[in-house]
């Protein structure tokens, strides 16, 4: 290959990878046409990008950027996924097609995130991890629970003594009829 068509192939990477912060490495070598249509017609559901590249290439076009740990001394041919709503998203999508039975060829191979590389073994325990929607759930309830409870105590006296108050003037009622 020239160093023109290279230089290309390079820009064209970098512009279809700027602004991407956090991506996983994934390997497709193996998959059938098929396979390898339903694979991607999954990720482009869940609004996640797969780009096969070559290793060489990749490493010249992100170098300097913050997918540059996750090319260092990688081997053979590899596909980069990215997008979704988050990496925990992704690494969850991509785990569990890497496990389903049309895809046995489609396999992790690390990642990066935060800037730092990702082996296949973290990935794994990163999708794991609660999402950005589940941790804004978990977080509104840990804001939420306290008022919650001071609310079904100053309620619960409260309730009573209205029903007390409640019982003595039906009585007061029935009294003077």
């Amino acid at each position: 290959m020239s160093k023109y068509v290279k230089d290309l192939i390079t820009e064209d990477l970098r512009g279809r990878l700027e602004g991407v912060e956090e991506a996983l490495l994934v390997d497709v070598v193996g998959l059938e046409a098929n396979a390898s249509n339903q694979l991607r017609g999954e990720l482009e559901a869940k609004n996640i990008n797969l780009l096969v590249v070559k290793n060489s290439l990749a490493q010249r076009a992100t170098a300097g950027s913050s997918l540059a740990p996750m090319f260092e001394g990688l081997t053979g041919t590899s596909a980069v996924c990215w997008g979704g709503e988050d990496v925990v998203s992704l690494a969850k999508e991509v785990t569990r097609l890497a496990g389903s039975d049309g895809l046995q060829a489609f396999k992790t191979r690390g990642g990066v995130m935060d800037g730092e590389a990702l082996t296949a073994q973290q990935v794994s325990e990163v999708s794991k991890w609660p999402n950005r929607q589940e941790q804004l759930s978990i977080l509104v309830g840990q804001i939420l629970g306290p008022g919650a409870m001071l609310a079904g105590q100053l309620m619960g006296p409260g309730g009573a003594l209205a029903g007390q108050v409640g019982q003595i003037a039906e009585g007061a009622d029935a009294s003077e009829n």
